[in-house]
């Protein structure tokens, strides 16, 4: 099968699924995403996720927008555009046939996806075995293999610890002081210094630790739970980082559009 335009269908729409159908869109695929009624995404701005509430994204000059069902998908491709539907069961793959799948949910863990939903299918990281539930499955951790192809095995195993930003970690992540409500007045891209409160939940502060920019924030009105990352500021204080995918992001889909291209490609 010759290389043209291949349907990919990316399971989830968040920040790391969002870099892979840019990836893909850009390689002249067509993409259709997957995602849950009430997405948690907390790099809002990179996160094609958003549409399940304003119904259009734009992510570095890619179209994204929601649709009813998967008779609308093939609109969204004839205008360049790539289609996400609400579907956390991945009903769509039924319908449309992908000839690749690739599962960007970043659940730590298989939530379905199987060797047989497509001609190729691709797990990112923690939860798949290559040759077994996937045929490929790309390593997501950051370091020396990151972005590597796995045609055989497991990728390594999670580390727990959010990715080292100019000499932090831990320190730069927002997470939820307890369960509840979280209420913030704070937007993406806002300045803020070490100590200031970045919102509330059920009235007790969620403070940053760092000086920097809120480069991720869930929306204001989320419900969440006790340690949740809720948001995370970027201590290099730049703020077109805010609107750009990550270097992560874009290494693991690099490693995803090379299994694709070995695959069809022979």
């Amino acid at each position: 099968m010759a290389v043209g335009h291949l349907k990919v269908l990316v399971r989830g729409a968040g920040e790391i699924a969002t870099a892979m159908a840019c990836r893909m869109a850009g390689a002249k695929f067509h993409v259709v995403m997957t995602e849950t009624d009430h997405p948690e995404a907390v790099r809002r701005r990179v996160a094609f996720s958003e549409v399940v509430y304003d119904k259009v994204k734009v992510v570095e000059g890619y179209t994204a927008r929601l649709v009813s069902d998967a008779s609308e998908i093939q609109k969204c491709w004839d205008n360049d555009e790539i289609a996400v539907i609400i579907d956390p069961e991945n009903h769509t793959k039924d319908i449309i046939k992908p000839d690749v799948e690739i599962d960007a949910t970043i659940a730590k863990r298989n939530l379905g996806t199987k060797k047989t939903d497509a001609e190729l299918v691709i797990g990112l990281g923690v939860g798949f075995e290559a040759g077994v539930d996937t045929h490929v499955v790309i390593e997501t951790n950051r370091g020396h293999n990151l972005g590597r192809i796995i045609l055989s095995g497991l990728a390594e195993p999670d580390t727990g610890t959010p990715g080292n930003i100019a000499g932090y970690t831990y320190e730069r992540v927002l997470r939820a002081p307890c369960d509840g409500i979280l209420e913030t007045d704070h937007n993406l891209g806002d300045h803020v210094k070490a100590g200031d409160v970045i919102g509330y939940v059920n009235g007790q502060p969620m403070k940053t630790v760092l000086s920097g920019v809120i480069r991720g924030l869930l929306r204001n009105g989320t419900p969440v739970r006790k340690g949740l990352k809720s948001g995370d500021v970027d201590p290099r204080d730049k703020i077109e980082y805010v609107d750009t995918i990550s270097d992560k992001g874009r290494t693991i889909s690099g490693g995803v559009l090379e299994a694709i291209m070995a695959h069809f490609n022979k």
